[in-house]
């Protein structure tokens, strides 16, 4: 779902289990009652950032938070298992040979303007991401729609062709390529959320009220379908990087919730804090499409010259595969440890003596010290084979834009998962993803992967995932280095419905406040 900077089974289903879920999800939000009295406005601090509040090509899970206030899709993250619930959509049912997936709407879902959310409102929000001109990044989640590639990527213009019928104002209908049982997971991510185009409209539990640099406002969208179950009637969403200053503001009982820069030791209440392992992972890579990087043995000297035991040295939960592993996910070899002298005979066979002819590449890192340290290692390490690296640094607003523009050979990433399966991470290295910023591309590889989608039992399609993966890994294209922690402060004192969860997303339709005013004890504590 995710992309995030460095300083940071479905089985088949008949109608009878459809109809279940569906019930399933209006029955857990009747669950939690709240207390309206005591409701106020919920105080986050998170990050400062150049927040891009279109759903569809917005790419930072900073802004995916945002995302489950303003915006719904068709089904929504459950917020405890983070299996997909109806939200929108009132039931579903899958054809026979699971190519056809037949959707009924609520009929009392709205936008925050009052405008009736449809069908052909779905079909709209959809046709809008897959418009080659949005250049949407995650627009490729949806090939397995029958001729959503194809107008993607301006092969076709004739909307008609893509697999999704308006059957009548409350029913969409959508033909798939191949079976994808985990459609309703694909579905839960923000660019599949229901939009308006008008501005200003949201399908969300809440609404945007004020953003600049200091915050954004979020108000209660008393037109939501599910307005009467949400409890707060605004959250701000306090925007700040000084740590010292955001745990201060939480010790005094003046925020409620901190997602970023916070001095976890001087956190007064240690229960507050929250770890959580991502279903994330953390790994360089380098651009695959051009000379002298588009040779696989070049990049493959590169990687084995790394020294594995310092590279990881300062992270937590080390990594030498890409996909985390899942139950049932097949344990597979990964990436290889040092091995200078493969790597010498690796650059000499492709023409590199490190001397008079030397190899060049240039790498993009963040400007934040761990990153700084990472480019340095790196740097001393393909030295000693006689490599020149030059090394060019981004502040994390400008990053993510960088590895599209900027002229480097290798860069890093941090990806979060969108959903629990391999897919979440192989899909983006498909040859033709929107999210393939590699350029690399392998026919094999594309082939296991839509073999595997053809795959109806878990094990055997997870197999065909492991053997794709590691294709990919032997390609050089990628060096996993570690999972990613995430770290929370929440005061579940005063805060429920906050779960953690491998994606660190937290929809904020759940959230009410359970006792009013601060913590016991916590300002006197403070006016001592």
């Amino acid at each position: 779902m995710c992309f995030n900077l460095f300083s940071k089974n479905f089985r088949k289903i008949n109608l009878f289990f459809v109809i279940f879920i569906c019930a399933f999800s209006a029955f857990a939000s009747k669950q939690m009652p709240f207390t309206p009295e005591i409701q106020r406005e919920l105080v986050i601090i998170s990050s400062v950032h150049n927040y891009n509040l279109n759903p569809q090509t917005s790419t930072y899970s900073v802004e995916a938070q945002v995302f489950t206030g303003l915006y719904e899709g068709l089904f929504s993250y459950n917020p405890y298992t983070l299996e997909p619930e109806c939200a929108i959509a009132d039931s579903f049912k899958i054809s026979r040979n699971k190519l056809t997936w037949t959707i009924s709407l609520k009929q009392n879902a709205k936008f925050s303007n009052g405008d009736k959310i449809t069908a052909q409102t779905v079909k709209d929000s959809w046709i809008s991401l897959l418009n080659p001109s949005q250049n949407a990044p995650f627009a490729s989640l949806f090939d397995c729609v029958k001729g959503a590639e194809d107008y993607r990527t301006g092969k076709s213009k004739d909307e008609s062709q893509i697999g999704l019928t308006v059957k009548d104002n409350y029913t969409i209908i959508i033909k798939l390529n191949t079976p994808t049982e985990h459609l309703s997971k694909i579905l839960c991510h923000h660019a599949f959320s229901i939009i308006n185009p008008k501005e200003n409209v949201f399908s969300g539990a809440f609404c945007l009220s004020e953003y600049n640099n200091d915050h954004i406002i979020l108000t209660k969208n008393q037109n939501y379908w599910d307005a009467n179950n949400v409890a707060l009637p605004s959250i701000r969403i306090n925007l700040s990087d000084n740590s010292e200053e955001n745990t201060y503001l939480f010790n005094t009982g003046k925020a409620d919730w901190i997602t970023d820069y916070v001095d976890i030791t001087k956190v007064y209440n240690t229960s507050s804090i929250n770890y959580t392992s991502l279903f994330s992972t953390d790994y360089i890579f380098f651009k695959s499409d051009k000379a002298p990087f588009n040779n696989p043995d070049i990049r493959n000297a590169l990687l084995y010259a790394i020294p594995a035991e310092k590279i990881r040295a300062d992270r937590l939960l080390k990594a030498t595969t890409l996909v985390l592993q899942l139950r049932g996910y097949p344990e597979i070899f990964g990436v290889p440890d040092e091995d200078i002298e493969a790597a010498q005979s690796l650059l000499e066979n492709a023409g590199y003596d490190g001397k008079e002819n030397k190899l060049k590449i240039t790498i993009c890192f963040t400007d934040d010290e761990p990153a700084k340290n990472r480019a340095q290692i790196l740097q001393e390490a393909w030295q000693k084979i006689g490599v020149e690296t030059d090394i060019i640094y981004k502040t994390g607003r400008e990053y993510l834009d960088a590895v599209n523009t900027e002229n480097a050979d290798l860069f890093n990433y941090i990806w979060i998962g969108d959903f629990a399966d391999p897919l979440a991470f192989l899909e983006l290295f498909r040859s033709s993803s929107s999210l393939n910023v590699t350029g690399w591309k392998n026919q094999k590889y594309d082939t296991l992967l839509e073999e595997a989608a053809k795959i109806a039992d878990t094990a055997k399609r997870y197999e065909k995932l492991a053997e794709a993966e590691q294709l990919l890994l032997d390609s050089g294209t990628i060096y996993p280095i570690s999972r990613t922690i995430s770290v929370n402060v929440v005061d579940f004192d005063i805060v429920s419905g906050w779960f953690d969860n491998a994606l660190d997303i937290h929809p904020l339709k759940y959230l009410k406040i359970i006792k009013p005013g601060p913590r016991p004890n916590v300002v006197k504590l403070f006016e001592l």
